[in-house]
């Protein structure tokens, strides 16, 4: 077997994981940001609706939904404008350059989300779930 062949076959439940550890990725700043675990010095002082707050809400609602892989789409455009907002708010101002700004992860998952909001969720997704459950509906306009 090739490994184009190979590639081919598992592309479609690594986008899967994809989705999974990237909704990982952002529900773990929101648990940080706003139930202060695990302890970081920069959340330390973060109030619910401060905007550091209101982008823990986002991260942890939004980024739960995209490791269920729930409405996948939206849920991944919303986070990539979230993240283009918190490196240009945050990151940009200090340094035009992401190495020296710190703000290369905020750009990484900004375009990982971007990439999901095209993609979709994959198989392993409760969009997947549900899509084939309609389909297995039968269609009682036809009768």
């Amino acid at each position: 077997m090739s490994l184009d062949r190979l590639g081919a076959a598992y592309q479609p439940y690594l986008l899967s994981v994809f989705r999974f550890i990237t909704g990982l990725l952002l529900f773990q700043f929101g648990v940080a940001k706003l139930f202060k675990f695990p302890p970081v010095p920069m959340f330390e002082e973060v109030t619910p609706l401060s905007l550091y707050g209101v982008a823990g809400m986002l991260e942890l609602i939004l980024g739960g939904m995209l490791m269920l892989g729930l409405l996948t789409r939206i849920v991944a455009f919303a986070l990539s404008g979230e993240m283009a907002f918190a490196y240009f708010i945050e990151h940009f101002p200090e340094s035009f350059f992401p190495l020296l700004n710190g703000g290369t992860l905020a750009i990484m998952l900004c375009f990982a989300c971007l990439y999901l909001a095209a993609a979709g969720g994959g198989p392993l997704s409760l969009d997947a779930l549900l899509h084939s459950k309609a389909n297995l509906q039968p269609d009682m306009s036809r009768t």
